[in-house]
């Protein structure tokens, strides 16, 4: 009986420390919102959405639009874990500022617990600079090629499972009107997007109902 009752606590405590690594585990590869701004936050939460329903647009919006090498953001979110919101904003950050994505991602991966927030404002992305709008105009720009206009700084909220690929644009949303300003080169590879990629281009474009 001892020895059985001593099995018995040996395999209670063993499975107690394997219980209690799990959530640990979990947590590490949860996706974490910390930019500090509202509308960024709101958006990247929906591309995390976006990125783990459907994954081959995802990718190809990351490789064609932000220039990222397919290779990388497919070792990213298999290999390295990274949620997709985060491979997203590490390549928006790379797009404003003119850099490679491989850049922005070696930086974050030298101190991960720092957020998104505070390495954005550390490479010169702070509230309010150009290269912060042009990062927010970055996320217009991808929502109207995954068929959901939006405009900055509009409360809106999108659920994928609802407007994904496939099911068409939200009822009553207006289509985004032709730009005559040309804005970024970069939306020249997309003609019949109606976003200018300026700050204040976006006005008319998409309007919730």
């Amino acid at each position: 009986m001892n020895m059985l009752a001593r099995w018995v606590v040996v395999m209670a405590v063993a499975g107690a420390a394997v219980g209690g690594v799990q959530p640990l585990h979990a947590q590490t590869v949860g996706y974490n919102i910390r930019t500090g701004d509202v509308w960024v936050d709101t958006r990247l939460g929906e591309i995390n959405d976006y990125g783990r329903r459907y994954r081959d647009p995802f990718v190809s919006e990351m490789a064609g639009y932000y220039g990222a090498p397919r290779s990388l953001v497919l070792d990213l979110l298999d290999r390295r874990g990274w949620a997709p919101a985060d491979v997203y904003f590490a390549c928006a950050i790379a797009r404003a500022l003119g850099i490679p994505c491989l850049d922005v991602v070696q930086r974050y991966e030298r101190n991960p617990g720092q957020g998104w927030g505070n390495l954005a404002k550390q490479m010169g992305i702070k509230p309010g600079s150009p290269a912060f709008h042009a990062l927010k105009n970055g996320a217009v720009g991808t929502y109207d090629r995954w068929g959901y206009p939006i405009r900055i700084d509009q409360r809106t909220s999108v659920d994928w499972s609802k407007h994904g690929p496939g099911q068409g644009k939200r009822a009553g949303a207006a289509k985004p009107a032709q730009s005559s300003q040309g804005g970024k080169p970069a939306h020249a590879d997309h003609p019949g997007k109606g976003n200018s990629g300026k700050g204040n281009g976006n006005k008319g474009n998409g309007r919730d109902k």
